[in-house]
């Protein structure tokens, strides 16, 4: 029946496929690691079917059945029990993997029955599931651990053969990714014999990512690599004449005339930013310059309503929409086979986010697929070429697992005592089977136990945080109803700020904003926001009520969480392409648009190369400039940045300021520094307990941890986030995480999510662990310090950092285009810049004071991406905006 349902569709099953079947049938584990749209999803399905399903010549024929008639009900009450779990990391994907996995069922499995189950599910049907969950069911991890709090969990997942976690590298590397391997270990509880399957199309460390899915206790899985020939292009999107001088977001949409022209020669494209402001403004953009195109294209991100959102993927599905403007939102497996083009806009940062995007072009076998990228910045082309080497070489960013964290163990520990309560010490071995907590001690477990039974030394007064405590017999359950249903009510462990929902007055709901954004609004403000220029009237309950706008200048949305480091692996690519022109080889397109740029550095300073560390030092009116390239990524940038001025302030008080992007940093002090001296000595290896205490005490770490601290809170169950409804404001949640934050500190200062929250900061925000190998590097390289008479290409864009803070009546546009003018009379031959005036964030070191968090625009603005507004230095458009075309109806 298999080879009949193959040959009806006029496919053949590639030699990959068969051998997911193969070791399916023989009852294996495993990875399968194959490109984009060559047949993973069948590969596994197809597998579980011949595994598990009934052959079809013992089956009953199918009848043809309405939704609500008798034999649907019927099917329901004899179809087998749930057999296969499907774990997608997107509700967005729920939808469309179910209907990928109905398609041979009719076939195959006629007595299966299928069914998601996300945030998105209807109440409905959620109802219905309760009842009876069907054969195959498709959930996310906060889903599935919602089900795992049941208290007949053990009963309605005891029966689970199987589990497919799709896209396995977007959760390897978060919480949500341990949290899947603490279900994962709950599941084979109740069934040692079940079989894990992970898919995935982007992954470095396959190895490794295979013994975190299958746990450190298990057999060794079946590693499948599907080899199946593919045409991948990847090219970019050249400006006419690449600016010598650049700066972060300066081609802007300078590049939108060329944009339009790509599209206009395409059924369907995708336009991929990095942001959801980015998206915002490029989608209106496109609409003022085809204004045609309204109701052709369309905006897609995870802010929308998701009835907008729904419509937008129907669209792509059936190929109405000539072009859609989105982010990470469309990143993962939906399939829209109609879409042709996928064009980047900006730098995607990770050779990992280029290949998973340019996937969704040439969603099938056999199709090429093909991205175009699409720079903000001059420097971005070389980011392009390099991208494209690094994928001929196969070199793709590795993702590890979180290391223990403590708060989704403690959330873990409240959702097994619900789901039929636990014995300490056979949990703890079952935790331990897991890759994320293979290293827990007694004592942290012991700690984790005191926590969910009073709340630690410090909340023992309090029955809020009495929430899993051990009955006669010795098994622990939750003994307080109010308290399960707070549980199940906020399982999960994504954590985002708290947001505004965006509606009409008297219509429909748009999407939401963060609140932060919505705060600073007054009545009659306007911003723009679903590709509409909308009006607010009032904010009433955590609800920013708008009516349309038009003639106005709009300010964009911004949201949290959009900001990317450079990899690894690209950085590495870039400074290899960099090492190229060096030599004098510009073979690609992208080496050859850039080349006068990097010539003018080369013959003013040097090119980085991997044997080399390019610093640079030019002395202004300002003072003392230092410029280094380390090509590390923002986040170690920053981290290493604060780590060199805390060095050097040990010696005599001094005041830094600081730029970072992506391919270095500046120091700038007001008095003189003999860098070339003390380079060699602020650069040198120190242990790892001797690295943390000088990161740590380069930065106001406490706020920075205190940050960190809010999102454990939020997963750990110390702060209740409301009933489904329930409108908390940021600013609850943040008074509530500070008073815990004091409390510990003051009565329970070894408390373990403190020190959680210190280790969150070092390993993910600052990046410890890479900041490490990166010094480690850096003195492998030979140093080679420049003496600048001028500001040169790569100096350019880190100097330009300050202006987006400098309060002046004359435009930065203005500033920076004399600035440029200057600096290209001296690539002539003229007298070099004597220094810019500016104001810049500080940071301060020495006696008379401690040290204050770095601010300002240097940090967290990077060459790679959009400036301020996404249109270069320009902060607001010259000319009034029209009225944007509205979406059709929600």
């Amino acid at each position: 029946m298999l080879s009949e349902w193959f040959q009806a569709r006029g496919w053949k099953p590639f030699k990959f496929q068969r051998e997911v079947w193969k070791a399916i049938a023989a009852g294996e584990s495993g990875l399968l690691h194959a490109t984009t749209g060559a047949g993973k999803t069948y590969a596994v399905w197809l597998g579980a079917l011949l595994a598990f399903a009934v052959p079809p010549k013992a089956a009953k024929p199918k009848k043809s059945v309405t939704p609500d008639s008798p034999e649907r009900a019927s099917k329901r009450k004899t179809a087998p029990p749930l057999t296969v779990l499907w774990i997608t990391p997107m509700r967005a994907l729920a939808a469309d993997t179910l209907r990928a996995l109905q398609q041979p069922l009719e076939a195959l499995a006629p007595d299966w029955s299928a069914g998601a189950r996300s945030g998105d599910t209807a109440s409905a049907e959620r109802a219905a599931q309760n009842a009876r969950l069907p054969t195959v069911l498709v959930t996310t991890p906060e889903s599935l651990s919602v089900l795992l709090s049941r208290a007949d969990a053990s009963e309605v997942l005891g029966s689970v053969k199987m589990v497919v976690v799709d896209e396995w590298h977007e959760l390897l590397g978060n919480k949500r990714g341990v949290q899947v391997q603490l279900a994962l270990a709950r599941l084979k509880r109740w069934n040692p014999a079940l079989i894990v399957w992970g898919m995935s199309a982007t992954l470095g460390n396959l190895d490794e990512a295979m013994r975190t899915l299958l746990g450190s206790g298990a057999a060794q899985g079946t590693m499948v690599q599907g080899e199946v020939p593919k045409k991948l292009v990847i090219d970019s999107l050249l400006p006419g004449r690449a600016e010598r001088f650049p700066w972060g977001g300066h081609l802007g949409l300078t590049m939108l005339p060329q944009v339009i022209e790509e599209i206009a020669s395409s059924k369907t494209t995708l336009v991929f930013t990095n942001t959801r402001s980015q998206s915002e403004i490029w989608y209106q953009a496109m609409l003022e310059a085809k204004p045609e195109w309204a109701g052709l294209i369309a905006l897609h991100h995870g802010s929308l309503d998701r009835a907008v959102r729904e419509w937008v993927e129907a669209g792509l599905k059936s190929g109405e929409l000539r072009a859609v403007v989105c982010t990470s939102s469309l990143d993962l497996g939906v399939d829209f086979l109609p879409v042709e083009r996928v064009l980047q806009i900006g730098s995607p940062k990770g050779v990992a986010r280029l290949l998973q995007r340019a996937g969704r072009s040439g969603h099938a076998p056999g199709r090429p697929s093909r991205i175009t990228l699409v720079p903000t910045h001059s420097i971005e082309m070389v980011e392009g070429a390099a991208a494209r080497d690094a994928i001929a070489a196969g070199h793709i960013e590795a993702r590890s697992t979180p290391e223990q964290p403590l708060d989704v163990l403690v959330q873990h520990l409240v959702t097994v005592a619900l789901g039929g309560g636990f014995m300490p010490d056979d949990l703890y071995d079952e935790v331990r089977s897991t890759a994320a907590y293979a290293q827990l001690s007694r004592e942290s477990w012991d700690w984790c136990l005191a926590f969910v039974r009073q709340g630690g030394p410090s909340l023992a007064a309090y029955p809020d945080y009495q929430r899993a405590v051990p009955d006669a017999e010795g098994v622990w359950r939750v003994p307080d109803a109010r308290l399960a249903r707070r549980h199940r009510m906020n399982i999960g462990t994504i954590v985002s700020d708290a947001s505004m929902t965006v509606q009409f007055v008297g219509g429909a709901k748009l999407g939401s904003v963060e609140e932060s954004f919505a705060a600073r609004m007054k009545p009659g403000d306007c911003f723009l926001f679903g590709g509409r220029m909308l009006e607010l009237v009032r904010i009433h309950e955590m609800t920013a009520w708008v009516r349309r706008a038009s003639g106005k200048r709009p300010a964009v949305p911004r949201w949290n969480g959009g900001r990317m480091p450079l990899s690894t692996t690209l950085a590495d690519a870039v400074v290899q392409q960099l090492a190229l022109a060096g030599e004098g080889k510009y073979d690609s397109p992208e080496l050859q648009c850039v080349r006068p740029l990097l010539e003018i550095q080369q013959q003013w300073s040097a090119l980085p190369t991997p044997q080399t560390l390019l610093a640079e030092v030019l002395k202004t009116r300002e003072g003392s400039h230092l410029f280094l390239y380390p090509f590390a990524g923002r986040h170690v940038h920053l981290g290493l940045a604060n780590l060199i001025a805390w060095r050097v302030a040990q010696q005599a008080p001094r005041t830094f300021s600081i730029a970072v992007n992506d391919y270095g940093f500046e120091l700038l002090s007001a008095t003189d520094v003999d860098w070339p001296a003390l380079l060699p000595q602020v650069l040198a290896p120190v242990d790892e307990a001797t690295l943390l205490h000088e990161v740590l005490e380069s930065l106001n770490a406490g706020e920075l941890a205190q940050r960190r601290f809010r999102e454990i809170a939020r997963v750990s169950g110390l702060i209740f986030q409301g009933y489904p409804g329930e409108k908390r404001s940021n600013k609850q949640l943040q008074a509530s995480s500070s008073l815990f934050w004091e409390v510990f500190r003051k009565y329970d200062p070894q408390n373990r999510l403190l020190l959680q929250a210190e280790q969150e900061l070092l390993a993910q925000e600052l990046e410890i662990g890479r900041l490490r190998v990166s010094l480690a590097r850096l003195n492998t390289q030979q140093l080679v310090v420049q003496t600048l008479a001028r500001p040169t290409p790569f100096a350019f864009p880190l100097m330009i950092e300050r202006f987006r803070e400098k309060l002046t009546n004359e435009s930065v546009a203005d500033r920076i285009a004399r600035m440029v003018e200057q600096l290209e009379k001296a690539a002539g031959g003229a007298v070099p810049v004597g220094g810019v005036e500016g104001v810049r964030s500080t940071l301060a070191f020495g006696s008379e004071r401690r040290p204050a968090r770095v601010k300002g625009s240097g940090i967290g603005n990077d060459s790679g991406g959009e400036s301020a507004d996404g249109q270069g230095a320009r902060k607001r458009p010259r000319r009034e905006r029209k009225p944007s075309r509205p979406l059709p109806p929600l």
